[in-house]
């Protein structure tokens, strides 16, 4: 069974050499209780590790059931421990921070036991030597002998070959020493039990064979085993065959030791527990750096969510927007700054003009193209990625949103809003120019409409907007009400919707600019919000606003009665929903008070194109529907032309008469265009005297109220009289209006008629003719538009990195289609806030950078703690050794020891870090007004925990090297 041929073992000390094993030949039989006997110092401990494998012997052999042990690797040895080799300690050896069943079913762990199997077993060996109730206990709560009888167990409970007891009862009193010995004889009946001691008359009592060793050699064996033994002659060996290696492989591989990294993880945090304190503070210490990383990275994930909420507010309120006929901004801005570049050629010695308006409307002309827009929408509708890029995807139409509400006094427009234009503040043609800024998504301002489409996003606006009352609209005629944070409706808006009586601000401006005295309603309203809710308006087409008479459409909106009876008609829409801003949205994607749907423009486009009116011009495009005449074309431009040269002879004869009779009278010379200038005291070219004798001449009491009187009388004055020279035609207070204007002001208005008459000139030569109009307006002053043919394109990028994904889309789609077909597009945005992210994440990754040295630090420190436990637990590497525990398994238990100390550190400091940011979120609220919420995301959290667990594992990657090349014999005397 076991065998020692010429065994020694020789120790290196300094320069010397020590032989503590010369030449030691010993066979032992399967069964029986060997008892070593010698002086301190003779090898009875040496040759016992050689035996048990925990030392290797300098030469001879060591043969185990007829096998040589000369080739053994480690994972031989640790094999053969583990399952052949039973240890029993004069000292115990047990681990202190586990429990005696622990203890126990350690060696079962390093052999792939399933659990229950190895608690049952464990168990069984505690009961064999009377422990059975004893389970729970830790080592330092029992008595020597218990422990010894726990160590008995150990070395029992892998059912071993051979066991090896070195001084057993060295430790312990005579009555337990006793004890021992007799459950070692008992044991001695069904293994083979080597017994190193001091103790003759013990080896003599219970051994059936002892050997007696002196200075390294055997000089007495009291049964040897070939003793009147006849030795068999040996048969040569066969040369083992591929199928027999591979056997062997098989065999040695399922032998083979291997500590479960769960054990490894059991192992360590007992220890720790034992040291929860120095465990706490060192996992506290690791913590720092990580409770570092956390802070910054959640000031930095709110600040980022914060900057994510308000580029998808922005973006929502500044879309990339392709119109119809659209410029390129930066384009034109390149050319206008290198035109002026190339003309700065002259020298310094004089000033130069520049001609920058000249270059800016050529540019302007040369930039400005038409998008196919049809083309463009079916590809934007084909392109399947563009969903998750943007918040919704907008198509606006020329067709106008006529809107009207009614009461008693009649019915009062309310989109477009005419508020401005009746107040005297701007002209129609300005107002034109103030809605189509205001629907260009807010970037000029809110326009003169408080109507518009709202964001085809249910979930954008439930993240901007608070419902306060009612709901969101779910049809096509269904409104919501928008109001301010502070609960508030702009005047302008209750006057526009007709909520105050619009009638009393008609001609405010002008007269306020006449110096008189006026008051505007300063008080503040109050509304329920049933009252609000209780609002109903009415939508009219375009076409419903004209009346077919005498084979020709007539515009009708200035028959009140007829206009009734439309608005009657309309379609009606409520409100259904009042809405206020959410006050951690930076932006808003409504621009008016009043919000629709999108399918209410659809409905109307429907409405319009199926009008009367609408079918009749599409079937006649080359009449005017609304005189009945002949739009001009190619073929009769001719005609016309010749016709506007007779004109123009006629009306320079009318000049020739006019500047004959110009001198006719003092104040015929004294007719102009500026009806009465307010802001003049004196009127130009008069003397006070003169101004005197004015004022008494016309009755009027100062400079306003003349320019009053001037505003009645041009409003029915014959021009025709001014150019003429024939006043007679003329009313008293218009002889009186003209009386005051001075010979500059009378020049100014022949200048101005000359004007609109050369401007007048083709519709005379036209007339009874040609349509002054074409097919194309009257189309669009119809509202006529396509539904696959939009007017403008808004498309909401649901963040900046998106917006760059669609340019990429739309670039990719001009590089697909011909010149005509690229589309030039306008980004409101820019780049405004695209850098501030890049800004704040390179701010976040410099303080990370700082933070993450302590982290190393930190991480440096628990390699040295953990170091430290290498140098702690030195016996404990010896007795997992002694039980089979491999190198690469000590290696493990200490780095299952620094990845709980890094995970506990990871834990506690993101812990640590959610706390602080509730201090952290209070100082920000109240230091600042941005909605700025300091919070850790998770996965942030998790891949710190990570860091922390890896950067632990490292540090200790050093120590459990030291650990896993520690001698076991040397460890195991280690105290």
């Amino acid at each position: 069974m076991l065998s020692l041929k010429d065994i020694k073992k020789d120790y290196v000390v300094g320069d010397s050499t020590v032989s503590a094993l010369k030449g030691v030949s010993i066979d032992f039989r399967e069964n029986e209780f060997v008892s070593i006997l010698g002086t301190s110092g003779c090898g009875k401990t040496t040759l016992l590790n050689i035996i048990g494998g925990l030392d290797r012997y300098t030469s001879g052999d060591l043969n185990i059931n007829g096998k040589s042990t000369k080739d053994f690797k480690d994972c031989d040895w640790d094999s053969y421990r583990n399952h052949s080799i039973g240890f029993v300690f004069q000292s115990y050896n047990l681990i202190p921070h586990q429990t005696v069943l622990s203890n126990v079913e350690l060696a079962l762990t390093l052999s792939g036991v399933s659990k229950s199997e190895r608690r049952e077993r464990a168990v069984k060996a505690l009961e064999q030597v009377g422990l059975g109730d004893q389970l729970h206990k830790k080592p330092n709560q029992m008595s020597g002998g218990q422990m010894q009888r726990v160590a008995i167990a150990r070395a029992l409970v892998n059912e071993p070959d051979i066991l090896l007891a070195d001084e057993p009862t060295g430790a312990l009193d005579t009555e337990t020493s006793v004890q021992i010995m007799e459950l070692l004889k008992s044991i001695s009946k069904d293994k083979l039990i080597i017994m190193v001691t001091h103790n003759p008359e013990l080896a003599m009592k219970y051994s059936s064979r002892i050997i007696k060793l002196l200075d390294g050699k055997v000089i007495d064996d009291s049964d040897p085993l070939d003793k009147n033994v006849v030795e068999p002659i040996k048969k040569p060996e066969k040369e083992p065959t591929k199928a027999d290696k591979k056997a062997a492989k098989k065999e040695r591989k399922k032998l083979k030791t291997s500590m479960n990294f769960l054990t490894a993880l059991s192992l360590s945090r007992n220890n720790l527990m034992t040291k929860k304190a120095r465990t706490l503070l060192t996992s506290f210490a690791g913590s720092i750096g990580i409770i570092g990383i956390a802070l910054i990275l959640s000031i930095s994930n709110g600040v980022q969510l914060y900057i994510d909420q308000v580029q998808s507010d922005t973006l929502s309120s500044y879309p990339l927007q392709i119109t119809k006929t659209t410029a390129s901004i930066g384009e034109i801005m390149n050319t206008m700054a290198k035109n002026h570049e190339d003309s700065a050629n002259h020298d310094k010695d004089k000033v130069y003009s520049q001609n920058a308006m000249g270059e800016m409307i050529n540019t302007l002309m040369e930039e400005t193209k038409v998008n196919n827009l049809e083309k463009f929408k079916k590809y934007l509708d084909d392109n399947s990625d563009l969903k998750d890029l943007t918040s919704d995807v907008q198509y606006t139409y020329a067709t106008t949103l006529n809107v009207f509400t009614e009461s008693d006094s009649g019915v009062m427009q309310v989109n477009p809003s005419t508020l401005l234009e009746d107040m005297g503040y701007m002209s129609s043609t300005q107002m034109e120019a103030m809605s189509m800024s205001g629907s260009m998504g807010g970037m000029m301002g809110m326009g003169t409409d408080v109507w518009s489409e709202m964001i085809d996003n249910e979930e954008l606006i439930d993240k901007q907007y608070d419902v306060i009352a009612g709901r969101l609209p779910e049809k096509y005629n269904e409104v919501v009400l928008v109001v301010d944070k502070n609960n508030e409706i702009n005047d302008y808006v209750l006057y526009s919707l007709g909520l105050l009586d619009p009638s009393s601000l008609n001609g405010i401006v002008r007269r306020a600019m006449a110096g008189e005295d006026i008051s505007v309603d300063s008080k503040q309203h109050v509304y329920t919000y049933d009252e609000l809710l209780d609002l109903k308006f009415k939508v009219v087409p375009t076409p419903d606003f004209y009346k077919k008479k005498d084979g020709v459409w007539e515009d009708m909106t200035g028959d009140e009665s007829y206009m009734k009876k439309a608005v009657a008609n309309g379609t009606e829409i409520s409100v259904v929903g009042i809405l206020r801003p959410d006050e951690d949205a930076s932006s808003a994607s409504i621009s008016g008070a009043i919000g629709y749907r999108h399918d209410l423009m659809t409905y109307l486009i429907d409405e319009v194109d199926n009008s009367e009116i609408v079918k009749e011009q599409i079937a006649n495009p080359d009449i005017d529907v609304f005189t009945g005449l002949k739009f001009k074309t190619d073929e009769n431009a001719a005609d016309t032309d010749s016709s506007s040269e007779t004109v123009s002879d006629s009306t320079a004869d009318t000049e020739s008469k006019a500047d004959k009779t110009a001198d006719s009278s003092d104040t015929d010379k004294k007719a102009g265009l500026v009806a009465g200038d307010s802001s003049m005291e004196i009127p130009e070219g008069m003397t006070e005297e003169q101004y005197k004798a004015l004022m008494e001449q016309s009755g009027a009491s100062d400079t306003g109220e003349l320019a009053d009187m001037g505003m009645n009388a041009m409003g029915s004055m014959d021009m025709s009289a001014i150019q003429g020279g024939d006043m007679s035609s003329l009313t008293e207070t218009q002889k009186k209006y003209i009386a005051s204007l001075s010979d500059e002001q009378l020049e100014l208005m022949k200048q101005m008629l000359k004007e609109q008459s050369d401007t007048n000139a083709d519709q005379l030569a036209n007339s009874g003719k040609y349509s002054t109009s074409n097919y194309d307006n009257n189309m669009k002053t119809l509202g006529y538009s396509v539904v696959e043919d939009p007017d403008s394109i808004n498309i909401y990028p649901v963040d900046f990195a998106s917006k760059e994904k669609i340019i990429d889309i739309i670039d990719d789609y001009n590089d697909s289609v011909g010149e005509e077909d690229k589309i030039e597009y306008t980004d409101y945005v820019g780049l405004m806030m695209s850098s501030i992210t890049s800004i704040i994440n390179a701010i976040g990754y410099v303080l990370i950078a700082f933070v993450a040295i302590s982290l190393v630090v930190s991480s440096i420190m628990i390699g040295i703690i953990t170091y430290i436990s290498v140098l702690e637990r030195t016996k404990e590497i010896g007795i997992l050794r002694s039980i089979g525990a491999s190198k690469r398994d000590i290696s493990r238990v200490f780095n299952a020891e620094t990845v709980i100390v890094g995970f506990v550190a990871g834990a506690l400091g993101i812990i640590i870090s959610y706390l602080l940011t509730i201090p952290i979120n209070m100082i920000i609220a109240h230091l600042t007004d941005v909605p700025i919420r300091a919070s850790i995301p998770v996965s942030a959290a998790v891949i710190l925990i990570a860091i922390s667990v890896c950067l632990t594992l490292i540090a200790g990657l050093f120590p459990s090297r030291v650990a896993a090349k520690k001698d076991p014999v040397i460890a195991l005397r280690t105290e």
